[in-house]
C-alpha cells in the first residue's frame, strides 16, 4: 500500500456524505480497496470483521464509501476503544450488573408489600436504572464480541451519562444507589 493510496483513502473517507466519487479502475481497485479498508479500521469506523463485506466489491464502492462517511460523522465525538481499558474488567462489570438486577427485583417486591412507600421506592428504582444503563454501556464497551463501532458508541453513551469531567477522571459510579441504603428502612 503506497503513501498516495493512503492519502487518497483519507481524502475519500473525509469527504462529506453523498459526495459522488468515480470508482477506481479494476486494475487500481485492489490497492484502493486495501487502503480504504485499512484507513477505516485505523480510524475505528470499520471493524476488521466487516472488511469481508464493506468495500468488498467495486460495484458497491459509492454505497460503501457513503456508509463509512456516515459512520465517521456519527462517531466523530466518540472516544476511541482504547478508553475501554480504563474501565473495570468484564467479570466485575457482569457481577455488578447481576447485583443491580437483583436489587431491582427486591425493590419491585417491596412496592407490593409497602404501598405507603411506593413513590420513594419508584424513585430508587429510577436511580438504579440510570446506574444500570451506565454499567451496561461499560459492558458493551469492554466486549470484544462487539464491533469496534458499537464499543465506541457505548463509550460515547457512557461519557454522556457520566459527564466529560467524570469520564476523563474515570469516576466509576456505584452499581446500585448505595447512597439510599441508610434511608430505606
Amino acid at each position: 500500500m503506497s503513501a498516495s493510496d493512503v492519502l487518497l483513502a483519507a481524502m475519500l473517507l473525509s469527504a462529506p456524505l453523498g459526495t459522488p466519487e468515480r470508482p477506481p479502475s479494476p486494475e487500481r481497485w485492489p490497492a484502493v480497496q486495501a487502503a480504504l479498508q485499512q484507513t477505516a479500521v485505523d480510524w475505528e469506523i470499520l471493524d476488521t470483521r466487516e472488511t469481508s463485506y464493506v468495500l468488498a466489491k467495486l460495484e458497491d464502492f459509492q454505497d460503501d464509501l457513503n456508509f463509512l462517511r456516515k459512520r465517521r460523522a456519527e462517531l466523530a465525538e466518540a472516544p476511541k476503544v482504547i478508553d475501554s481499558h480504563r474501565l473495570p474488567d468484564r467479570q466485575m462489570i457482569n457481577e455488578a450488573i447481576r447485583f443491580n438486577r437483583s436489587f431491582r427485583k427486591q425493590l419491585e417486591i417491596r412496592i407490593a408489600w409497602e404501598p405507603d412507600r411506593a413513590s420513594l421506592i419508584r424513585e430508587v428504582i429510577n436511580e438504579n436504572e440510570r446506574l444500570y444503563r451506565m454499567w451496561d454501556a461499560m459492558r458493551d464497551a469492554r466486549s470484544d464480541l462487539h464491533y469496534v463501532t458499537t464499543r465506541r458508541q457505548a463509550l460515547l453513551r457512557l461519557r454522556d451519562m457520566l459527564g466529560p469531567e467524570a469520564y476523563e477522571k474515570v469516576e466509576i459510579p456505584p452499581y446500585v444507589p448505595d447512597w439510599r441504603f441508610a434511608r430505606l428502612p
